[in-house]
């Protein structure tokens, strides 16, 4: 059986630095950061007092108070991208088969906030079960590919992926299988999260996960600074619509690259620390670029998980070096995470979209916030640190890991 090609025909994204793919883009080229005290919550006694937050958002802005009233903050923000990228996309104008359209959607926690807040009125009631009627549909990871499907009519293969900080990657990865062995022609897919919450920040602190550079927030993110002191959290949502290849020239797409290759692997080392010689970032590039047919000296830039956290940065580098052999060097890489912080389950979507942008306008972002080399990652590879570079790019990748060892990685190529 002859495997369909999959390619890109649309997106979208509401990030801590854009609320639409447009905006995201543009602020990434600039090198701007998304951090910035907090203001979901009371944050006086918390170690970190920080976060990447999307900005100027009002729910009331995108649905009547009636629907935003059963939604968690994150299956908003993931309708909100997903209505974008099937605009982007003309499917609706084109009339495509309804039933052979499917959403696949990532998310690492979902709706945490709901959680957060039925639990507290819980709690606080005298032991006396009042509970929103909406509580378990509005906390559920799955229910945003679900009322992406019903505002639609989209009948296609309809489900979320949960591997913690790879969710949308692996979302993207499971989208394109389904459309190579034909079960689909059209998948809506990407990823959102929403964990600025209270919880959130207090539960990714007791790790010491977080940066707590609370006197100087914008430039916390860190990736592969010496001084890096964890990630920061962010939130938001992006959408890729992946298309059988010959589906989306019958129809006229614009077609902006192709989903080239998907890769998986485990680290089976630990529940949060990655392995130490980037085991699982090696095989995960390694099962990536051979899905693909593509060889090493062929890729012209990576967005790497880049997460500013002290193992994590050095452990994916030595990876890459390891890989990619003397062409490391000639890679032009970067973490846009420096820009955004950490999206959680969002983060593998919109750095796809980050890495498709390099392709479609010849320009890789930079890493910002590069004070200090750190003497542990080797300096000739190329982190694109503080500056946007012009580069050609005919073939990304984009590394997301998660916690649990989850590791997933995309490869596009021009087209």
């Amino acid at each position: 059986m002859e495997l369909k090609r999959v390619v890109v025909t649309g997106f979208g994204a509401i990030t801590p630095i854009g609320n639409n793919a447009k905006e995201y883009w543009e602020n990434l080229i600039k090198g701007e950061s998304g951090a910035a005290p907090i203001t979901l919550f009371d944050s006086t006694n918390f170690k970190t007092k920080f976060a990447c937050e999307v900005k100027n958002f009002n729910a009331l802005n995108y649905f009547d108070k009636k629907e935003a009233k059963k939604m968690d903050r994150n299956s908003q923000f993931g309708q909100i991208a997903a209505r974008e990228a099937i605009a982007h996309s003309r499917l609706i104008e084109d009339e495509v088969n309804k039933d052979r359209v499917g959403v696949i959607w990532g998310s690492g926690i979902g709706g945490l906030e709901t959680f957060e807040t039925e639990v507290l009125g819980w709690a606080a009631s005298n032991n006396i079960p009042r509970f929103n009627p909406f509580f378990i549909p509005k906390m559920i990871a799955d229910i945003t590919p679900g009322n992406i499907s019903i505002e639609y009519g989209f009948h296609g293969p309809n489900y979320t992926t949960v591997s913690a900080c790879a969710s949308s990657a692996n979302a993207l990865i499971d989208a394109k299988m389904l459309i190579n062995l034909g079960k689909a022609d059209v998948i809506v897919c990407g990823g959102s999260e929403a964990a600025v919450t209270a919880s959130g920040m207090g539960g990714f602190n007791a790790m010491h996960a977080l940066s707590t550079r609370n006197d100087d927030p914008k430039t916390a993110s860190r990736p592969f600074d010496k001084d890096r002191d964890g990630f920061v959290l962010g939130e938001g949502a992006g959408c890729i619509i992946l298309e059988e290849y010959e589906h989306a020239k019958k129809r006229g797409a614009t077609i902006y690259a192709e989903l080239a290759g998907g890769g998986m692997s485990a680290d089976a080392h630990h529940m949060t620390a990655p392995h130490p010689e980037g085991l699982g970032a090696y095989l995960v590039m390694k099962n990536c670029l051979e899905d693909a047919g593509v060889t090493a000296d062929e890729v012209d830039h990576i967005n790497m998980h880049g997460t500013s956290t002290p193992l994590g940065d050095i452990a994916e580098s030595n990876a890459i070096a390891r890989l990619f052999g003397e062409h490391a060097f000639d890679i032009q890489i970067n973490s846009t995470k420096s820009m955004t912080g950490h999206l959680l389950g969002a983060a593998g979507v919109i750095e796809a979209i980050a890495a498709l942008h390099t392709i479609i306008h010849g320009i890789v972002p930079p890493t910002i916030n590069h004070f200090t080399d750190d003497e542990n990652i080797d300096s000739r590879l190329n982190f694109t640190f503080n500056n946007a570079v012009e580069k050609n790019v005919d073939i990304a990748m984009s590394n997301t890991f998660g916690f649990g060892g989850h590791n997933a990685c995309v490869l596009f190529k021009k087209i």
